[in-house]
């Protein structure tokens, strides 16, 4: 990295969520990204839940001077579906996180989202790492933002096969329409899917890499990403949890880790047995108009070194 260049400002919207942990303390300690904001949304669990999880990790890493505001408590159009049986009741099932003690801020997520991008001294980068509903609320009520947004990079789809439904993944499923609005909203999005982070596996070298660093918060790492290991085995046979939403943080933080495409990707809001579905035109069958970046491959080696560092640097 170059020493003049500065750290590019960012905003993670999350719905912690055990892989969200991983993206929150990413994006924090990563010295290429300037975390000005954590914002939350109803997904992974309830929006009180996954609130209070985001609060509880910051807590734990000792993270006090980045706001964390509260989003959509469900999605744009229709009723909230939670992944209890992947993330548990709490929506970090696994280990002893301490009781929040950072401020929730007094503004809800778009505001502060609003405000943030506003007062950047240079535009400002979205990842969203949960259902799009606040990316898509904030696009509607303040339109204005968008000519200082750099690029969305989002958790969620696959150019393959989903998670929740053969055809969809769970974050594209959970609201749709917002995510149909982001991706046709002339932004630069990139689609950072299962398709990559299915390879990004928290094996139990990986743990043991984690567990190795000594601190407490490895330590609490390791034991959620035990927990993830559990039920990914339980529910899809995978041998080691995908870390899905730190992918994302680490395409803003060292983009050279993940290849993309330049595609266009549309969103199905409507089939029967496929709402949710990310459309990826890999092959210019559709003759429609590349909108977005799809992820195809990612260096996991690269991947794992640059997230072992940041949990180490707590």
């Amino acid at each position: 990295m170059m020493g003049d260049m500065a750290p590019n400002p960012v905003i993670l919207d999350c719905d912690p969520g055990h892989d969200d942990a991983l993206a929150l303390l990413l994006a924090y300690a990563d010295p290429r990204l300037d975390l000005r904001a954590v914002t939350t949304v109803a997904g992974n669990q309830t929006l009180a839940k996954v609130t209070d999880n985001a609060r509880r990790v910051a807590t734990l890493a000792g993270i006090a001077d980045v706001p964390i505001a509260a989003g959509a408590e469900r999605p744009l159009v229709r009723d909230l579906v939670v992944a209890q049986d992947v993330h548990g009741r709490t929506g970090l099932d696994g280990a002893d996180l301490p009781d929040a003690r950072v401020a929730l801020s007094d503004v809800p997520a778009v505001d502060l989202m609003r405000r943030v991008i506003t007062e950047s001294d240079r535009p400002v980068t979205l990842i969203p790492t949960g259902p799009l509903t606040n990316v898509a609320q904030l696009l509607r009520r303040h339109p204005e933002v968008a000519g200082r947004i750099e690029q969305v990079v989002w958790m969620g789809g696959s150019t393959a096969r989903g998670n929740v439904t053969p055809y969809a993944e769970f974050n594209a499923f959970v609201d749709p329409e917002a995510a149909a609005d982001v991706f046709a909203s002339g932004l630069s999005v990139t689609m950072i899917g299962l398709n990559v982070t299915h390879r990004a596996l928290a094996t139990d070298e990986v743990v043991t890499r984690i567990r190795a660093i000594g601190s407490e918060l490895a330590t609490t790492i390791a034991d959620l990403l035990s927990f993830f290991a559990s039920t990914y085995e339980r529910i899809w046979g995978l041998t080691a949890p995908p870390v899905h939403d730190a992918v994302a943080v680490a395409r803003v933080a060292d983009p050279g880790l993940i290849e993309c495409a330049h595609v266009p990707v549309s969103i199905e809001t409507s089939g029967e047995f496929t709402s949710g579905a990310t459309v990826v035109d890999l092959h210019a069958r559709t003759g429609r108009a590349s909108n977005a970046l799809a992820a195809v491959s990612v260096d996991v080696e690269r991947f794992w070194d640059l997230m072992v560092d940041a949990l180490a640097a707590y």
